[in-house]
């Protein structure tokens, strides 16, 4: 996707998200516009770049043991 389609489909995503559920995310880059939004609304982020830059993000109402599913 083409920015600002990614951030656009994120936010509409967010909104609807329940407790326990996540929004995964596959980036070219740290979307740091959308991590800031969501940590605003009290969301908990974790995103970290692979060997090959590619980002993953992970974006939670809650904990839910966010940094077992990237190894961090």
């Amino acid at each position: 996707m083409e920015h600002p389609e990614p951030l656009t489909s994120a936010v509409s995503i967010l909104k609807e998200l329940e407790p326990k559920q996540y929004l995964y995310m596959l980036n070219r880059k740290n979307p740091l516009p959308l991590l800031e939004l969501a940590a605003n609304q009290g969301f908990i982020t974790l995103s970290k770049e692979d060997d090959l830059g590619i980002w993953h993000i992970l974006i939670s109402r809650d904990d839910c043991r966010l940094s077992e599913y990237l190894d961090v």
